[in-house]
């Protein structure tokens, strides 16, 4: 996809809606863009070796929904919407295998096993207490600390209203809180 005249970088709604033309050079620009911010999202939300799949199902689902974007919304609420119901139906379908919770436990023991100096011990105990948070309460803590996205986007990517997007960062904040306190932290 070709730039416009002003040499600027098409924005986002604009590669959507020459992607949903038919254009693939611009939907590989979505994906270049926003393919690490993914990989993290679900490596914070307790995915690590599993973010990479979980990324590229949400860009699978970008690219079977491109014609229900609507440029009202950003294109992060839209993405991160699919992102959520990716992590979720992988959820899902990890516990009717019941593998999902052997999945988190051993990555968390391969990376117990890394751990090297203080430092890297306390950003681990923060990482290792997130992941112990109920998925409802992480994704809250995922998409406002690590993302940085603001309540209102919080509360459109995870279909619930604003207060409870509050609530449930507080709830997290205190048992994190609580959690570290315990931990010498």
């Amino acid at each position: 996809m070709e730039p416009d005249p002003d040499n600027t970088p098409l924005d986002d709604a604009a590669l959507m809606s020459a992607s949903r033309g038919g254009d693939m050079q611009a939907f590989s620009d979505l994906v270049r863009k926003h393919q690490r911010g993914l990989v993290n999202f679900f490596m914070r939300m307790g995915a690590s070796s599993h973010a990479e799949d979980l990324a590229q199902e949400t860009f699978i689902r970008l690219f079977k929904y491109r014609d229900r974007y609507t440029p009202s919304a950003k294109f992060t609420t839209f993405l991160y919407t699919l992102a959520r119901h990716a992590w979720f139906d992988t959820l899902r379908k990890w516990q009717r295998r019941d593998k999902g919770l052997a999945l988190l436990q051993a990555d968390a023991a391969i990376r117990d096993e890394e751990r090297q100096g203080p430092k890297e011990g306390r950003a681990e105990a923060v990482r290792a207490a997130v992941e112990r948070l109920p998925d409802k309460l992480r994704l809250v803590v995922v998409l406002g600390v690590y993302e940085g996205l603001d309540y209102e986007t919080i509360s459109r990517i995870a279909g619930i209203p604003v207060g409870t997007v509050k609530s449930r960062m507080f709830v997290a904040t205190q048992r994190l809180k609580d959690e570290l306190k315990g931990n010498g932290g």
